[in-house]
């Protein structure tokens, strides 16, 4: 995958890896894992990953990596830690992973299913997470400021984005993009 982001190759980019680990192979998968993320952690621009796992019956992983630059990201997908990576967790996973590049708001947004080219527009990602972010902050920093009234202000602060975030991230940023994946995505190409 070596693919140019849009916009100024300076700025940190995400990568999300989705992959399928063949029945009975999450042992040897979560192995290779661990040797890929700590062999990456001497990467230059490296700023780290986070791995969803499985729920349920499924056997699919998430992988998010960070890098400072897309230049970073182009170094790590030209070297040779990848190269082998690549070749060493074939025989665990079924077919081919499913990658995406992010630079900015859209790891707020989910695409919605058929969704080909996930690239929902950047000015009505920005219009949906000002109100969002307005609305969070009115209510929760109210609410917090009442409960948490004699705890210093640094600390309520650090609660109120912290209850933002996950809130963004896990309850009302995935299902207002449902919601509004007709707007969100105007001209999406669907399969």
């Amino acid at each position: 995958m070596t693919r140019e982001i849009e916009g100024d190759t300076e700025h940190p980019v995400t990568i999300v890896v989705t992959r399928t680990v063949k029945a009975g192979h999450a042992e040897a998968y979560e192995t290779w894992l661990q040797t890929l993320l700590e062999d990456a952690r001497s990467l230059k621009g490296y700023l780290g990953a986070e791995v969803l796992r499985p729920i349920g019956g499924s056997r699919e992983y998430t992988s998010v990596f960070r890098f400072a630059s897309v230049a970073n990201l182009r170094a790590f997908e030209a070297s040779e830690l990848r190269r082998r990576a690549l070749e060493a967790v074939a025989p665990h996973v079924e077919g081919d992973p499913v990658w995406r590049e992010l630079t900015g708001l859209e790891l707020f947004f989910e695409p919605p299913p058929g969704t080909v080219v996930p690239q929902p527009s950047r000015w009505r990602m920005a219009v949906v997470l000002v109100l969002v972010v307005y609305l969070l902050v009115l209510s929760i920093g109210t609410g917090v400021s009442i409960v948490l009234a004699e705890v210093p202000g640094q600390v309520r602060l650090l609660v109120t984005i912290a209850l933002e975030v996950l809130l963004l991230t896990y309850v009302v940023m995935p299902r207002l993009t449902r919601w509004l994946a007709w707007w969100i995505y105007p001209r999406r190409v669907v399969r």
